[in-house]
């Protein structure tokens, strides 16, 4: 789902919900994924009004802030923050105790429903955001395969129904390219072009679906001469559901054709190889220093259903022809073909690369 802001993001069909398996069940055990929440998803459920929240402009957003009974607002804050302390410092709540929980807001788009707790620091009214959805095991497989084959770190709680997600701070995507695409001299266009390789080339090995402008954030990281730039997904609910190949190159979409067409404008097809390249390499590292993890993760993913077996052959179909193995033919899960992708990558590299471009 869509973070905070004032788009209007075009329809798309609601992908059914996985229940959280035992195999991955005893994976978030295993990587302390699982802990014991004193808030679920079903008790935060039960408010009783709302009220539409807007944005500095007044402009109507995707939110609703949510009002619970007033004998309830007490423990349910205490509650909230220790579900804090849990994602932060390990449930050490002697340094939580200067926080307080300033707004619940609710989102009624996509398919996590989810909430949105802000948190302040009474001291310097620094503020923080976490998120509480329903648990689904295809967002999980999301946010696992995010923490181990990208750069970013991510952490989240689950318990039964209920997931628990940290914020991803960024700029959204529909924003960046709205607001500041070609607008901010401290942004060298070549370090934008690098990074949408770079993010386009990790969902597509990951399998990571649906990355159109509102499903992701650009974080921008002042450098001693020029701003640095990275892609980040902040939206998990499409992985690896989808039958096409198409669907996990963010470079397809719409809404990122401008971001695209700009990338384009500045960056050599050469330069692009070279790019992509570094991020197949930079992904297998990852995937050799997380093996054990990674491979437990695939185990678990590979015995699970996350997406109906035609999408998973039409997909297979589509993956054996663009790397020219036969070896896709024999996956029957969406974990074996991650897994084959990760070969894929691995036999290819010192070979050259065919780019494959947005079509003009």
């Amino acid at each position: 789902m869509a973070e905070p802001g004032t788009r209007n993001p075009l329809p798309t069909q609601r992908k059914p919900s996985f229940p959280i398996s035992p195999d991955l069940r005893g994976y978030l055990h295993r990587y302390k994924r699982e802990r014991e929440l004193p808030v679920t998803y079903a008790r935060l459920r039960a408010f009783q009004e709302v009220i539409p929240l807007t944005d500095e402009t007044g402009k109507p957003t995707l939110w609703d802030t949510v009002i619970y009974p007033a004998s309830e607002m007490s423990a349910l804050n205490e509650a909230l923050k220790e579900v804090y302390a849990w994602l932060k410092v390990d449930g050490d709540l002697s340094v939580v105790s200067h926080l307080y929980v300033d707004r619940v807001d609710f989102c009624t788009f996509g398919n996590s429903t989810p909430f949105r707790v802000r948190i302040v620091n009474a001291y310097n009214d620094n503020q923080d955001y976490f998120y509480v959805k329903k648990a689904d095991a295809s967002r999980i497989y999301g946010i696992e395969l995010e923490h181990l084959l990208s750069p970013n770190r991510l952490n989240f709680l689950s318990q039964g129904d209920t997931l628990i997600e940290e914020h991803i701070a960024g700029v959204p995507g529909d924003i960046f390219i709205s607001d500041w695409l070609g607008r901010r001299p401290e942004l060298k266009p070549i370090r934008v072009a690098k990074e949408l390789v770079k993010f386009n080339e990790r969902c597509f090995v990951r399998l990571l679906g649906d990355m159109r402008s509102y499903n992701f954030v650009v974080v921008v990281t002042p450098d001693f001469e020029e701003a640095q730039v990275r892609i980040r997904a902040m939206d998990f609910d499409q992985q690896s559901y989808d039958g096409r190949k198409n669907f996990y190159l963010p470079q397809f979409f719409k809404d990122n054709l401008p971001l695209v067409r700009f990338c384009q404008r500045h960056l050599r097809l050469e330069t692009a190889h070279q790019y992509r390249r570094e991020e197949q390499t930079l992904m297998l590292q990852r995937a050799s220093l997380a093996s054990e993890r990674l491979g437990r993760l695939l185990h678990s993913m590979s015995r699970d259903t996350l997406a109906p077996q035609e999408k998973i052959h039409s997909l297979r179909a589509e993956l054996a022809e663009h790397y020219q193995r036969t070896d896709y033919l024999r996956c029957e899960s969406m974990g074996a073909l991650i897994r084959e992708n990760l070969e894929s990558i691995r036999r290819d590299i010192g070979k050259p690369i065919v780019p494959e471009l947005v079509p003009e």
